[in-house]
């Protein structure tokens, strides 16, 4: 699916379930991993992850569409638009929108391995767990003082 066919699928959830019409630009925006989809405020403009669509379908994109455009009509008809708000919370019950996305498959594997990268102390040895990744040159083993190695937990070499 592209961008065209989005602003179209948008456009008819709009009328159809909103009875209200969308009038800004829908785009798919695949940097988009930890979230379904966005509203912006100044440009009223969607953007929704591809990534959603290919791992888990129509019906569940459908679901972060209606929750985006909720959003976008609450805001645009000055109402409360945001996730704590009653209209908000209202409206998406009515439309069958969904208030949270489900978590890609690669994040949720992320997720289970909570540290990615061990820094080693080359004098005394310490390791500290870390889940991102760091320039070691930056920093200092808190005992000792001594230089950091990076090592990734995956597969233990160094980086």
């Amino acid at each position: 699916m592209n961008n065209e066919a989005l602003q179209q699928w948008v456009e008819h959830i709009s009328t159809a379930f909103f009875g209200r019409p969308f009038l800004h630009q829908a785009t798919f925006n695949s940097r988009l991993k930890a979230t379904g989809g966005r509203y912006f405020t100044r440009t009223h403009n969607i953007e929704i992850s591809p990534h959603q669509l290919s791992a888990f379908g129509l019906e569940e994109t459908e679901k972060i569409i209606k929750h985006e455009l909720c959003h976008y009509h609450l805001h645009i008809m000055k109402r409360g638009y945001q996730h704590r708000d009653a209209d908000f919370k209202n409206l998406l019950a009515h439309v069958g929108g969904s208030r949270y996305c489900q978590s890609l498959p690669e994040r949720a594997q992320r997720k289970q391995q909570p540290f990615r990268y061990k820094l080693v102390c080359s004098k005394c040895g310490m390791e500290y767990l870390r889940k991102r990744k760091l320039d070691p040159a930056k920093y200092a083993c808190g005992k000792c003082r001594g230089k950091l190695l990076l090592k990734s937990i995956d597969n233990q070499n160094a980086t």
